[in-house]
């Protein structure tokens, strides 16, 4: 497979909607590339949280971050939080976000987390998901604390790679501190709808 990673200056960049805190997290149950098990949001559910991504193959904003997911989900899930990524592409236009490059990715990227396929993408709208990366953290109740930005870093802005904001917010979690009062959005890659 071979994607061009480079950012066309026409490519639109779309912001989170940033569902409301306190929703309840919209459960699924949804194929993993990697084991082809079907999965859904308890299998997935840490005790103390859980984080939903919505990211695909072919997005240069998900590839930008996509080592920084890694290392968070390895730095968090000992402390009993859940990950999960899910792509809702449409693969009919998007050929390179279809389950076989998903996995290729998972694997290339060492994911440790399922990696999830919304093929008719209910679970996408479910959630509000606008771009990719789209992130939100769910307490061990399942309810929404934080949405939003992984960090300030875009591929173009030369500002490195922390996952800052996501860090802090499950910290907060952990901690049983408030979150912030202002969470930014995500930007990213729109959710390449089918029939749009």
């Amino acid at each position: 497979m071979h994607v061009n990673w480079k950012i066309s200056q026409s490519m639109a960049l779309t912001p989170s909607n940033m569902l409301e805190l306190g929703t309840k997290a919209p459960d699924f149950i949804l194929p993993d590339v990697t084991t082809q098990r079907m999965v859904d949001f308890a299998g997935v559910a840490g005790s103390n949280g859980t984080l939903v991504m919505f990211i695909c193959n072919h997005c240069p904003y998900v590839v930008h971050v996509q080592d920084e997911l890694v290392r968070i989900c390895a730095d968090f899930q000992g402390r009993q939080i859940g990950f999960v990524a899910i792509s809702s592409n449409d693969t009919a236009r998007y050929p390179d976000d279809a389950p076989l490059f998903m996995a290729q990715q998972a694997a290339r990227v060492g994911f440790q987390f399922p990696y999830l396929y919304d093929e008719d993408q209910q679970v996408a709208q479910a959630y509000h998901a606008a771009c990719t990366p789209d992130f939100y953290l769910f307490d061990g109740d399942g309810i929404l604390v934080y949405r939003g930005r992984l960090d300030e870093s875009r591929p173009t802005n030369g500002i490195p790679v922390t996952g800052k904001d996501i860090r802090h917010a499950i910290e907060n979690l952990l901690n049983g501190k408030e979150q912030a009062d202002v969470q930014y959005p995500s930007m990213g890659c729109g959710i390449k709808w089918k029939g749009m």
